[in-house]
């Protein structure tokens, strides 16, 4: 089946034309990420738009939710007053499957414990005209990328991976699912007009380095912050070069570095992808217009012009990298790891290997992989670590398990897990005999924070792509660099691994009995959608309420954050999954992963009602109890990772009335905005130092909140001092109407009802 061949041949038609209306307003020749804004503006521009700058409506093509987000989106998009998504979309059950004894045992148990979720989630996709992919179908990114993904597009998704879909040449972005309301709501979708980074690959690669590690040397350069309020385009012979499914990998990972999203140019392996996928007819219409999707000429002939940032990597001098631990930017060549894991005293004993996850889950990495599982069998060796594979399709599955490979990674002692997310998101019951015992584990995902695989902080988690991963599980010894280094086999011989071989694609072609969709019913009003009155997984929404029209005065502070405080920190995944639709429940782990600056402890905040310490959501709910609004105060980056909304949900729903951070992570910041938050920043940086336990916090200037004017917050010190701090804000004129209305929300149903 070829979803949505109507819309792009539409999009496709209309391409020349915008495309060219785009250089005559910008005045200068077209990288492809500016041709795709363009093409998809909601209203004709009358001049061009400033990067970094100005804010911007646009009109995606589809959405995209996984079951976690799409429970909060949906519940939200019942109360807007449509009878029908007005764009295409889609949902997809991939977060809810814990990982623990495999793929069969448990998908069945999933599909039993989720099944009121489940029966939701089917039920309203019927209803609202929505797609629905079943649990077992795959991961998100690999199914759009396999049935949706095309070139020139532009989609929005509820997960901060979405932009998996640049690997096919389309502008996919991550966002709340506040923003997935605003366009299924058929009205514009906001966007600050994005800053471009240009990576120029040239060379190709070579023996054991992969696309993955493209992407782990830029985390290296540009750190978790470096691509924030930015698209990053590859392009060069090099990129060129590239598998699809590789240029997806690095795509998806691009949300690492805080990227808006990554792109690729369309190219003959994007054809050739979608024509193995079944969309021959797509690859067709793309070759009719691929000028119109790769960048202007003059773009290649003098990137640094046209880009407001230019990296160079030449792939054939490209190292394998293993980055890490804790943080995704850590980058170390293979050739110094070793080194640096004993110079950091970091477990050298490797416990658990993992491959597959959305980032790393296509035949092309399954294959390398299983080339080097293989060769294992074959010189007399087996994994000394625990090793599981991750599917990230049925049909990725499906077409691994006829080719054998499956067989294979089973010789050597390797689990295949269910076609879900699973570790990757903190799904995974591990094993492990004491869970205070310092440990390293290395995945081919995509994130490595504290606790995000397996809830343990005691895990140094390390990533790499599958092929090392594969390596360093057969040696089970972080310090084994398999270019250069022998393992000794079962006969006491000394055996060195060869370099991966893998297939682009599979020789015979992708195939798969049921792929798991499920078409949404042709008259949806007869579908009844419900949601049990007493259900502890599931929780109608009610409104926000509207801001009182005055500045906020008397506000206690809840918790000042300290260092890294990611969505995770804020609002933890893994055995919370489960609460991802009822509001109250999950928000009794608000803010539970943060480090409290002034004890350093996570989850132990003072009350001042009491004086006593106590767990961060029991204090919120205190305060809540007596009308007392509370602050948040955060250091740089606040609320990197995850695009999940909930992180801003849960201080809205508890009575935060405001976060104060030093800077932001860009989906963080929207979605507090969306909710009715005041997402705020320290003018100067170190006033965060300012800020004291028993602080009584005004926030001043509301009454004349405006695009650009700075605002005042007054900290009254238990000493009877205080300091006036001058705090930053980026709202414009909608947004501050979202704040005033209470939430994006209270206005969409109010447009929606007019």
């Amino acid at each position: 089946m070829v979803f949505d061949l109507d819309l792009i041949k539409k999009l496709y038609a209309g391409l020349p034309a915008k495309i060219s209306a785009a250089r005559t307003k910008t005045g200068h020749p077209l990288t492809l990420a500016e041709k795709i804004l363009y093409s998809h503006l909601w209203e004709t521009p009358t001049h061009a738009f400033v990067r970094g700058k100005d804010y911007v409506e646009f009109a995606p093509d589809r959405v995209a939710m996984q079951d976690a987000t799409a429970q909060m989106a949906l519940l939200q998009f019942m109360t807007c007053g449509r009878d029908k998504v007005a764009v295409p979309s889609t949902v997809h059950c991939d977060h809810l499957i814990q990982a623990k004894t495999g793929a069969a045992e448990d998908l069945a148990t999933a599909k039993d414990v989720n099944r009121e979720v489940y029966d939701f989630l089917s039920s309203i996709s019927d209803k609202y005209g929505i797609g629905f992919w079943k649990a077992g179908a795959g991961i998100i990114h690999q199914v759009v990328l396999e049935n949706y993904a095309f070139p020139g597009g532009m989609m929005i998704g509820t997960d901060s991976h979405t932009p998996n879909a640049g690997g096919l040449g389309m502008i996919a972005i991550g966002v709340g699912g506040a923003d997935a309301v605003d366009v299924m709501a058929g009205l514009p979708w906001e966007l600050k007009m994005p800053k471009l980074i240009g990576v120029r690959l040239t060379g190709k690669l070579n023996g054991w380095s992969s696309a993955k590690d493209i992407i782990l040397k830029v985390a290296g350069i540009l750190t978790v912050k470096g691509g924030t309020g930015a698209i990053v385009e590859y392009f060069g012979e090099g990129a060129d070069s590239l598998s699809a499914t590789g240029k997806g990998t690095i795509c998806n990972m691009g949300a690492e570095i805080g990227a808006t999203c990554s792109l690729f140019a369309y190219d003959e392996s994007m054809a050739k992808y979608l024509t193995a996928t079944g969309r021959a007819e797509v690859a067709a219409l793309a070759d009719g217009v691929k000028e119109h999707l790769r960048p202007d000429a003059e773009v290649y002939a003098d990137p640094s012009k046209y880009y407001d940032q230019l990296i160079e990597i030449n792939l054939n001098e490209l190292e394998p990298y293993v980055n890490g631990p804790f943080t995704p930017d850590l980058a170390w060549p293979i050739s110094k790891f070793a080194e640096a894991v004993k110079a950091n005293n970091w477990p050298e004993k490797l416990e658990v290997a993992l491959i597959g996850s959305c980032t790393n889950s296509s035949y092309e990495d399954i294959s390398r992989a299983a080339s080097i599982a293989k060769q294992a069998t074959t010189k007399g060796l087996k994994a000394k670590s625990e090793y599981t594979i991750t599917p990230g399709s049925e049909q990725v599955r499906f077409t691994i398990e006829r080719d054998g490979l499956l067989d294979t990674f089973e010789a050597i002692g390797g689990v295949v897990l269910a076609n879900a997310c699973g570790p990757c998101i903190g799904q995974w019951a591990r094993h492990i005999d004491d869970p205070n015992r310092k440990n390293s584990i290395i995945t081919s995902f995509n994130r490595n924070f504290a606790k995000r695989n397996d809830g343990l902080a005691s895990t140094h988690a390390f990533v790499a792509s599958p092929e090392i991963v594969t390596a360093l599980a057969i040696a089970g010894d972080l310090t084994f660099n398999p270019l250069k280094d022998k393992l000794t086999n079962e006969k006491g011989e000394q055996v060195l691994l060869d370099e991966p071989q893998g297939y682009e694609l599979p020789p015979k072609g992708f195939a798969v009995d049921d792929p798991g969709y499920q078409a949404p019913a042709k008259d949806g009003s007869k579908v009844v959608v419900m949601v049990a009155p007493d259900s502890q997984r599931l929780q109608l929404l009610e409104p926000f309420a509207a801001w009182e029209g005055t500045d906020l005065k008397g506000l206690r502070l809840l918790i000042k954050a300290k260092g890294k405080c990611t969505t995770d920190h804020i609002s933890m995944a893994g055995p919370w999954l489960k609460f991802r639709g009822h509001l109250d429940n999950i928000s009794n782990n608000m803010l539970i992963g943060a480090v409290n600056a002034f004890n350093d402890k996570t989850d132990s905040v003072k009350n001042e009602l009491t004086g006593a310490y106590g767990p961060v959501p029991a204090t919120q709910r205190a305060y809540k109890a007596k009308g007392i609004g509370t602050v948040v105060v955060g250091d740089e980056n606040y609320g990197e990772g995850s695009s999940r909304e909930h992180a801003a949900m849960e201080p809205r729903h508890l009575g935060v009335r405001a976060i104060l951070v030093k800077s932001f992570a860009r989906i963080h910041e929207t979605n507090l905005k969306k909710q009715g938050m005041l997402a705020l920043t320290f003018a100067n940086k170190e006033d965060y130092e300012k800020v004291k336990e028993d602080d009584t916090i005004d926030i001043t200037g509301l009454t004349s909140f405006a695009p650009g004017k700075p605002l005042t917050v007054v900290l009254h010190h238990k000493d009877g001092s205080t300091d006036n701090v001058t705090v930053n804000h980026t709202y414009n004129e909608q947004q501050i109407e979202w704040f005033k209305a209470g939430g994006a929300l209270n206005v969409i149903r109010s447009q929606v009802k007019k």
